[in-house]
Parts: C-alpha cells; structure tokens; sequence
C-alpha cells in the first residue's frame, strides 16, 4: 500500500442557488447589487459585488418550467418545512445564482453566490435552495453560514451528513467536500451503536482533510493534483472546529484513506489498523467507553 493518495485539483468549481419567486424580478442584477451592499458586512461585501460586477457571476431568472425540476423527495429528506417546500412548489418564476471559480481559499464561488442568494430572499421573503446539497436553507441558517470578519465558517453549515441502513450495518457519505474540488469520504458497514459517534469522526475527518487540501492551494497557483496522506489523524479538536467551537483536549485516533471510483472519485475511510470490532476500537479511543459517551 502507498502512503500517499493524488487527487486532481479540478480547474473550476461552481455554486449555485435558486430562489423561488412569487412573480419576477424587474432588474434582478441592481437588486442583488444594493441588497448586498445594505445587508453584508466588509470584507465579504467587496469579494461579492467585485464578484457581481464580473462574467463569474451570472443570474439567470425564467419561468421555472424551464428549469430541470428540483427534486422534492430530497428537499423534504434534508429537512425543508412545509411552508418553505410549498413556496417552492407554487413558485412560477425561479433565480438560479450560479458563481465560478478556481479552487482553494477563499471558496468564493460558494460565498458569493450563496451571499447574493440570501440577499435577494430576505428582501423578498422567498426561500433559498442550496442546488449542490440539494437543501432549502433559511435565512438563518444561510446567514450564520457566512464568514465573518476572519473569514472563519463552520464546515457542518456547509456539509450534510447522510446515512442509510444496510443488511451489514449504516453507509455513510459527506455530501459537501465536492464544492472545494475534494472526493467524499465514505464509509460503509457502520454498526447501529456507533452512528452518532461514527458521523462526529467523520465531521472532524472532512475538517482536517479540506485543511490539508487547502494548504496545498496557495493564492494565484493551481497545481494539477495534490497529495494527501494516506493515514490521516482525526481528534477532538477537529470536531470541534468542523461545528467552529474549541476543545481542550488533544485525544485523536489514526484512520486511512482510501481512493476508489464510486463511479465518481470518493475517499473510502477505514480504520488504520484492521481486525474484529475495528470501528468499535476507533470510536473508543476517540470519545472513551460506550457508557462515557451517553
């Protein structure tokens, strides 16, 4: 086995959203433009409106007929309320906000698009559909979501969690890391027993794996791959960044990343060392005893 996994770096990334409205927009691109300068705080307002004024970003707005049909089933899978998923339903018209760009810090195709999306709902009242996830975001939630003054973000506000029985135990998969260029991880055959701690791994796991990617994307270079180790360590701390609190404690456990096509690229992670109740023993040295952990 190697001790290092390469990842193409793709050239461009996208981020785009949709608001579902009543009836059109008159001017959609002023009314982005002076709902993001009123609402957004420096130094995101600038990133966004010098976003607004380029070819990066574009508003497409036209009956939502003629857009692909957003998948319902979903959208009340991830959490949509009722009233917001009728909105949507009954809405005639629909913004698609689609934004571009290379790889690395900051994710401005995500910041902006998302920032203007935002914008434009609250001042009309019309919901948000995050089209990646796919997930109809409140204004809440879409604005706790966005960098402050530091840039600072917590990853759980832009990553979902999914998890599906099986006959050998729970299949898990982030459903985020893809919007900075990086595969999934995945993991399959999780005992019922460790679901919660196994998905708190797994945050703190994207956290540390989208930091290392990152680091490996400085300003103005685009390398053509990167590389990651194969054994990575995972630890409370990086939980703990991944939902943007501290913690104390330095307790972290090894894992191993592996690179398969699913048929799209995705990080498949293991235990570092194999062997009966391996999860079990990984959970265990993470957060302590079963007991501990209720």
């Amino acid at each position: 086995m190697g001790e290092i996994l390469t990842l193409p770096v793709p050239e461009t990334l996208y981020g785009t959203y949709a608001v579902a409205l009543a009836e059109p927009i008159t001017d959609p691109a002023r009314l982005a433009h002076d709902e993001v300068a009123r609402r957004t705080e420096p130094p995101l307002r600038g990133l966004v409106l010098g976003m607004l004024d380029s070819p990066m970003l574009t508003l497409d707005q036209r009956p939502a007929s003629q857009f692909p049909p957003l998948p319902r089933d979903l959208l009340a899978a991830y959490g949509a309320a009722p009233p917001d998923l009728a909105a949507v339903d009954a809405a005639p018209h629909l913004l698609a906000v689609s934004a571009a760009y290379r790889p690395g810090r900051p994710p401005a195709h995500e910041w902006a698009a998302r920032t203007v999306a935002g914008a434009i709902a609250a001042a009309l009242g019309a919901p948000v559909i995050d089209v990646f996830t796919p997930q109809i975001l409140t204004l809440g939630h879409l604005e706790r979501s966005l960098p402050g003054p530091d840039g600072a973000v917590r990853l759980t506000d832009w990553m979902l969690l999914p998890h599906t029985s099986g006959p050998h135990g729970f299949y898990f998969t982030t459903k985020g890391l893809a919007r900075y260029g990086l595969p999934e991880l995945q993991t399959d055959d999780v005992p019922s027993g460790l679901v919660e701690a196994w998905g708190r791994l797994l945050n703190g796991l994207a956290r540390r794996v989208l930091d290392l990617w990152l680091d490996e994307l400085p300003a103005g270079e685009q390398p053509l791959a990167v590389d990651v180790p194969e054994i990575i360590s995972v630890g409370l701390r990086d939980i703990a960044a991944a939902q943007g609190t501290d913690e104390p404690l330095q307790r972290e456990v090894a894992v191993r990343l592996r690179l398969d096509e699913d048929p799209e690229p995705v990080l498949t992670v293991l235990p570092a060392h194999g062997g009966p109740d391996a999860l079990e023993a990984v959970c265990e040295a993470l957060f302590g005893a079963p007991e501990s952990r209720r």
